[in-house]
């Protein structure tokens, strides 16, 4: 393919995707597909020729487009929000084109100091402590990982290494094979699956503490359980707060588990993986009260920021603690000395390579400015609390807990069961599409609001839809009921007597 073929390409694409922005509510939010649907309408094998552009486009359109969960659509309330914009997709697009590999500064310039300026903007948005900035005069800075699970994962092993070397100091007889074993990580109940298997895949053990009434992991809760593993000969290494979380959006306290955590001298790391981005909105700042006690920070700005998967930002107090755990030299990778402080992303992150993701977040930031941002927060959060409204006013739901920032949890008083019918039954019909959840022991469904494009009648029209099903299924709840047979006056009264 030369450069007027891909011109033509690439415009064909550009049209499908603007095509498909335009006319995204003439969709179901689900595919009519069964599972190996697209591993039967394909060949078996690659073309061992090559095949023209327009025959991708036609395949595109009729084999994979069938087959796409619409993440964007204005129905699709499960999960969280995946970021998208036009600006992120030329973004993105330039991005792909450079082709560019920036492990290093030498390796692509523009790649690692314009990850530095944006996240140096990002940080500043968010209000975080000056001291986890690069451009602050400690060793702070700003790094963008590629999910909030990455970042977690990232965190654990530093956390590991820094106990181990902390203890080394010393004991410097001490087993490294036998503290490993010894040393563990606490979240909460509430936590995100990716937050667990963190766990598993970093080799500590993970402790599910249980949280409060609200979903939150409290600092007395914290505490003892850290005194009781100290107890039993074990080593509190890490803790993983959420603000945020993935069932309920509850927000843990940093300012109570912070200061357990430094004076136990454990790594607090924070995962505000969907929530985070709200406090480029000054109003919410408060939720990350005692922010300054973490030692690491993640946003995932895929999420709620307009900026594409993948995009996660970390922000951590001390880099050298990275540095010190992830550097392998090499005489291929040996770079440019400099005075200034620049840093070698490479000893950041796990992969050595990485993509030029800055360049997104950069024309997201450009052309949407941070009052764009925090417009399209607020009115997710008020279409939010606008759909919590409609919900309490038919006398069949309960809303519990309160609405959480575009989260609204909800269930039908007549029980589990019931109210599992209903997401199943919305489900099959593929109009909407919301997850469960679970909360204070009550099976809910939860409906948030995600796409970039919705509306107030966009809520209103899955507020119908719930309640033409809800209408359904309370009408089959009734009809299914065992009758109580009817019995005559000498019947009542014998009863009546045996009752007494």
């Amino acid at each position: 393919m030369d450069s007027q073929e891909f011109r033509e390409f690439a415009k064909a694409a550009i049209d499908i995707i603007a095509d498909y922005w335009d006319n995204i509510r003439t969709r179901d939010v689900l595919p009519s597909v069964e599972p190996g649907y697209l591993i039967n309408a394909l060949p078996e094998d690659a073309p061992e020729h090559p095949e023209e552009w327009k025959d991708v486009i036609k395949d595109f359109n009729e084999h994979i487009l069938p087959g796409t969960t619409h993440w964007h659509s204005p129905r699709f309330h499960a999960f969280y929000p995946t970021g998208n914009s036009f600006a992120s997709i030329v973004g993105n697009l330039l991005s792909d084109g450079l082709g560019v590999i920036g492990f290093s500064w030498m390796s692509s310039p523009a790649c690692t100091e314009l990850e530095v300026v944006t996240m140096n903007w990002l940080g500043k948005l968010l209000g975080l402590p000056e001291e986890f900035l690069n451009c602050s005069s400690g060793p702070g800075g700003g790094v963008i990982q590629g999910s909030a699970s990455e970042a977690t994962l990232v965190g654990l092993l530093v956390a590991k290494e820094k106990t181990l070397r902390r203890l080394k100091k010393n004991d410097p007889n001490i087993d490294e094979d036998l503290i490993k074993a010894k040393l563990v990580a606490y979240t909460s109940d509430q936590c995100n699956s990716s937050v667990e298997k963190a766990g598993v895949l970093g080799s500590m053990k993970m402790k599910l503490l249980k949280s409060d009434a609200d979903g939150r992991l409290r600092g007395d809760m914290l505490k003892k359980a850290f005194e009781e593993d100290k107890a039993q000969g074990l080593i509190p290494c890490y803790v993983v707060a959420t603000l945020g979380t993935t069932g309920t959006c509850a927000f843990d306290p940093l300012y109570e588990l912070g200061p357990v955590c430094n004076e136990a001298n454990v790594w607090l790391h924070v995962d505000a993986a969907y929530a985070g981005s709200a406090f480029i909105c000054p109003e919410y700042r408060e939720l990350m009260r005692g922010v300054e006690y973490a030692d690491s920070f993640d946003v995932n700005i895929h999420k709620w920021m307009l900026v594409h998967f993948d995009c996660s930002a970390m922000w951590l107090k001390n880099g050298h603690d990275l540095i010190n755990t992830f550097d392998v030299q090499r005489i291929y990778l040996d770079d440019i000395k400099t005075t200034i402080k620049i840093p070698d992303f490479r000893h950041w992150q796990m992969p050595l390579g990485r993509r030029f993701r800055a360049l997104k977040l950069w024309s997201v930031l450009r052309i949407y400015g941070a009052e764009g941002i925090r417009r399209h927060i607020r009115n997710h959060i008020s279409l939010a609390q606008y759909f919590a409204t409609l919900v309490r006013a038919d006398e069949r739901f309960v809303v519990e807990p309160e609405p959480s920032m575009g989260l609204v949890c909800f269930r039908l008083k007549h029980g589990d069961k019931i109210t599992k019918k209903l997401l199943d039954n919305l489900t099959e019909k593929k109009e909407l599409y919301m997850v469960a959840g679970s909360c204070r022991r009550n099976y809910v469904i939860r409906f948030v609001i995600c796409s970039r494009v919705i509306t107030k009648e966009d809520v209103d029209y899955s507020w119908n839809k719930i309640k033409v099903e809800t209408d359904i299924v309370c009408s089959e709840e009734i009809h299914t009921k065992p009758q109580i047979p009817a019995i005559n006056h000498i019947q009542a009264a014998t009863l009546c007597e045996k009752s007494k």
